[in-house]
This record gives C-alpha cells, structure tokens and sequence, in this order.
C-alpha cells in the first residue's frame, strides 16, 4: 500500500514539473520571423513576443534625444543563410533589400540610447512585439554593419 502512495505521489509531482516547464516556455517563446513573413501573418502576429529582422532604411531613421525615441523602417531581407550566400553574401542582400521599392517594410519604434551602427543598409535583428497599428515596438535592438567588416575579413585569412 505504501509503495502505491509513493508511486502515486512521485507521478503527480512528476507531471506538476513537466506542466510548468511547458507553461512557462511558451509564456517565453520568440518566434524568430523576416518581414514578409511577418506581413503575412498580419492580426495573428499582434502582441506575440517575437524576434524580427530587416534591412534598415537610412532616410526614414528618426531620433527624439529628449524621449529617447528612436523610429525607422526595415526591409524584408531572407532568413536562409544559404540564400543569402547565393545573392552575393549578407552586404550585397542588404544594399539591395534598401534600394528595392518593391520589398514590404515595416516600421519601428525602440526607446533607448541611439546606436552607433544604426545606418542604412545595416541589418536589424529586434527583440518585441507588434502593435494592432503595424508598429513593431522593439525591446531590443542588435545591429549589424558588414560592409565596415567585410574588407578585413580576406586581409585577416590571407595572414593565417
């Protein structure tokens, strides 16, 4: 009889433990999506904790010092790294995602301190969620500028 207690007693902790940890992995799930597939989406995407990456345009970035609130727009750019390898390598992608007019765009807005990378052409890979206005309200932000890395990287493998 005591075993059965214990067995029964050991299973329902067991499952206790195996429901938190789903719960609260979901409840901190990103999804990780370009801006097509982002556009896409559309509703369904409102209010998800999601990671999103694009193209920034140059002309549209804007920053209040006073509200430290910096807006800006990003291109969609393709997730698959193999893809973007064929098109040229991660700088001709991004030139070409900001100086097609055809590519879908979405807006941004971050609250922080302006980055130093924060350029057109740089690529924007933001932590947050998108509002019902279409706004995507960035927690974080990571920029990436190849273009200011891409010419040391064959002077670097030639000395190796």
């Amino acid at each position: 009889m005591k075993i059965n207690k214990f067995f029964l007693g050991g299973a329902f902790i067991l499952a206790a433990v195996v429901y938190l940890i789903a719960s609260s992995t979901q409840a901190s799930a990103e999804y990780f999506m370009t801006v097509d597939e982002l556009k896409a989406d559309g509703a369904a995407a409102v209010s998800k904790s999601l990671r999103l990456s694009g193209a920034v345009l140059g002309d549209t970035i804007q920053y209040d010092a006073d509200t430290l609130t910096l807006t800006f727009e990003v291109a969609h750019v393709s997730g698959d790294n193999a893809e973007i390898e064929a098109q040229g390598g991660l700088a001709e992608v991004l030139y070409q995602a900001v100086n097609d007019p055809t590519r879908q765009k979405v807006s941004v807005v971050y609250v922080g301190p302006k980055p130093d990378l924060l350029r057109g052409e740089a690529q924007a890979i933001m932590t947050g969620k998108l509002g019902a206005d279409g706004i995507f309200y960035a927690d974080e932000l990571l920029l990436k500028c190849p273009t200011r890395y891409e010419e040391a990287v064959p002077e670097q493998a030639a000395t190796n």
